[in-house]
């Protein structure tokens, strides 16, 4: 090899080198980032699933809690997936008047659903009361079942509020912060009806909701 040709071999053979160790760096900080983005993407995941956790843990235990109403005054019903209020309260047709012999019934398991729920401690969870009031529909086919649709609407809130208020009325309290107690009405509609007399009473459903709990920051 003559001086010229090693004039020449050497700079390309150290411009080959610069070009391979900046691809080799543009590699290896791409990989970098990619472990990073990944890591950070991995450790969300834990925290998310840890919160998961937590929260299925507190759903046990409500669960767990509601299992232990009184069943002289509730049950699950498995099928629809809810609890209901055993009380009789047969209400007379067109009337929204509890009547008196349900009164004290009503009020014992007023009491034994405030109990039950108020054993569950801790400020993320929450229960949605739905008390529907409910009417008994005429006869299959029996046209007064559309024309009085809505009164039979109205009346089943009525109904339903009435419940409402005797539970105020008699001292029972649900505490605002934690429990969102609702009146409503479904008429002649709604899951689970006995097509006869029976449909005059309202069911009682407890929702049970557990707010996201807060994450603990995880450094990188």
């Amino acid at each position: 090899m003559n001086k010229e040709n090693k004039d020449f071999f050497w700079p390309s053979y150290v411009d080959l080198m610069t070009v391979l160790f900046l691809i080799m760096l543009v590699l290896f900080v791409l990989s970098f980032k990619m472990f990073t983005d990944k890591d950070s993407e991995n450790r969300r995941n834990i925290a998310q699933l840890k919160v998961e956790v937590q929260e299925k843990r507190k759903l046990d235990e409500i669960k767990e809690a509601l299992s232990r109403l009184d069943s002289r005054y509730f049950q699950y019903n498995e099928r629809y997936k809810r609890h209901e209020l055993l009380v009789d309260v047969l209400f007379a047709q067109s009337s929204a008047t509890i009547p008196q012999r349900s009164l004290m019934p009503l009020r014992r398991a007023g009491e034994e659903l405030s109990s039950v729920l108020n054993s569950v401690q801790g400020a993320d969870v929450k229960y949605l009361i739905v008390i529907d009031g409910r009417a008994a529909s005429f006869p299959q086919g029996d046209p007064r079942n559309a024309t009085q649709r809505e009164y039979a609407l109205e009346l089943s809130y009525k109904r339903a509020l009435a419940l409402l208020q005797f539970w105020r009325s008699a001292g029972i309290r649900f505490p605002k912060d934690r429990i969102e107690l609702i009146a409503s009405g479904s008429g002649f509609e709604g899951a689970g009806r006995t097509g006869d007399v029976r449909d005059r009473r309202f069911v009682i459903q407890i929702l049970p909701k557990v707010g996201t709990l807060t994450t603990t920051s995880v450094s990188k």
